[in-house]
């Protein structure tokens, strides 16, 4: 429901979308294109798994990966990117430790999410839990959460 209405949203106010993806691996884009009219408002997608993807192909620099591929550096780094790639006036990412174990030091749910405008750009810390699906269908959830507060609050400031 909640990508329905985000991207209602966004066909209304004709602004774009576009999407980083690490941990959800195209379950945030697959929940995009979901709504009918999805294709009015959604540029597209880059699925950067590994940290050769995120340097190579997003262009993610060294010093925000020095932080690891599970921070609010890359989080941050990966939405810019894909913001500039796509010239959309919003972009999500998602990175992050799904499981079953931890990996590069970050326990099995930890996800950052990185949600970036033209005007702005943000990223929050998630811990969560349950298993591999329900951490990255967590993390999809949240995601869309995020943008659609971005959108009504961006929304909300310019009527000022």
């Amino acid at each position: 429901m909640i990508a329905r209405e985000l991207i209602d949203a966004l066909r209304r106010s004709g602004e774009s979308l576009s999407v980083a993806e690490s941990l959800t691996g195209g379950l945030l884009a697959s929940a995009l294109i979901d709504p009918p009219g999805a294709s009015d408002v959604f540029l597209g997608g880059i699925v950067a798994y590994t940290t050769r993807a995120k340097r190579e192909v997003l262009r993610v620099e060294e010093e925000a990966l020095a932080h690891g591929v599970v921070s609010e550096e890359v989080a941050l780094a990966m939405a810019q990117r894909a913001l500039e790639l796509f010239g959309s006036d919003y972009a999500l990412s998602t990175t992050g430790i799904a499981g079953p174990g931890p990996a590069d030091g970050q326990e099995a749910g930890t996800v950052w999410l990185g949600c970036a405008s033209k005007v702005s750009s943000g990223a929050i810390l998630l811990k969560l839990a349950g298993d591999r699906n329900q951490i990255r269908a967590a993390a999809v959830k949240s995601a869309l959460e995020m943008i659609d507060t971005q959108v009504v609050f961006s929304r909300l400031h310019q009527r000022k």
